[in-house]
């Protein structure tokens, strides 16, 4: 017998959340935060200036696809059973995903591949094992007993600066639950790494204030008490270390720090960028934004081998004999 829907969801499900008109709007986004904290001028050359360059990656293909496989699999866990989800061919899921998206990648990549059938089939493998192990363990992570699904995807749009017109913050939850007996929303967010997340990951404040952000415009968005939000990443690992002293789990869960403080914190962080980045009527600014070089940044950039674009490559490579 299905359980009956709790009014809160009911009331949830009703909200309508308002499109980005991308001719009028400004859209801001965490993966822009993350940018411009890394390095202004990185962010400047790629969403004001116009500079975009297309990297597509075979860890891109990966995660999108076994988001698609993992989303799937717990909405019919919760909204049919257990057995009904194990009996998916989650398998020819992740396949096809990875497949569609490599496609929409190769021509996005103007025909040109970025991978070869080697790497593709290893991670297709990492990702069975990863089902495998979820299959197996559905229960030690998600629980059925007052818990319902709210959705995946679910879409938040805000403004989050109401004296500055035009710029909205978009995103989409992953994957979000109700407890019925606490009242309680939990935000979970599905990262795929090679290895798992290590301290220095779980104490960047720039890298956990995602989902502290998500919480503070969820309960803005939905109504929801924000005290009455957890958050938390769900790490899959692709690989795991061989010979260590303690076995390791394909499943690394991490819940950051979300409380006022954090929010405050993460708040600011969302405020400076925009503060630095726009004017008061959502046009950008169109000062000189801060370069930041290090090994880091500059390996990874897209524009370190233009010199006309940044100077700064040729300092950080004479600087790190190793980049």
């Amino acid at each position: 017998m299905a359980k009956k829907t709790p009014q809160i969801l009911k009331e949830i499900k009703k909200v309508s959340v308002p499109e980005i008109n991308y001719a009028f709007n400004k859209n801001i986004s965490y993966s822009q935060l993350s940018i411009y904290s890394s390095c202004p001028h990185r962010w400047g050359l790629r969403y004001r200036d116009g500079y975009k360059v297309f990297e597509p990656s075979i860890h891109a293909v990966f995660g999108t696809a076994l988001h698609t496989t993992l989303q799937e699999y717990l909405t019919v866990l919760y909204e049919k059973s257990k057995a009904a989800a194990n009996r998916l061919d989650s398998e020819n899921t992740l396949k096809n995903s990875m497949r569609d998206e490599y496609q929409n990648f190769y021509d996005k990549n103007k025909k040109i591949h970025f991978s070869n059938a080697a790497e593709l089939a290893e991670f297709y493998e990492d990702g069975i094992n990863i089902i495998n192990y979820i299959r197996k363990k559905s229960g030690a992570y998600f629980s059925k007993r007052g818990w319902y699904l709210v959705g995946c995807e679910m879409p938040l749009v805000l403004k989050p600066i109401k004296n500055i017109s035009n710029v909205l913050f978009g995103g989409f939850l992953d994957v979000v639950f109700y407890h019925e007996p606490t009242n309680t929303i939990k935000i979970l967010d599905i990262k795929t790494s090679t290895r798992g997340w290590g301290d220095k990951d779980k104490k960047d404040d720039v890298k956990t204030s995602q989902l502290v952000l998500y919480k503070k415009f969820f309960a803005e968005q939905y109504n929801f008490p924000i005290d009455n939000i957890e958050v938390e990443y769900f790490i899959t690992r692709r690989k795991l270390y061989e010979g260590g002293e303690f076995p390791q789990k394909r499943i690394q869960e991490f819940k950051p720090s979300s409380g006022k403080v954090k929010i405050n914190k993460s708040t600011q962080l969302l405020e400076t960028f925009i503060n630095n980045t726009f004017n008061s009527d959502g046009t950008f600014k169109m000062h000189e934004l801060e370069k930041n070089p290090s090994a880091s940044n500059c390996r990874f950039c897209q524009y370190k081998n233009n010199p006309n674009l940044c100077n700064k490559n040729e300092e950080v490579k004479n600087k790190f004999s190793f980049y």
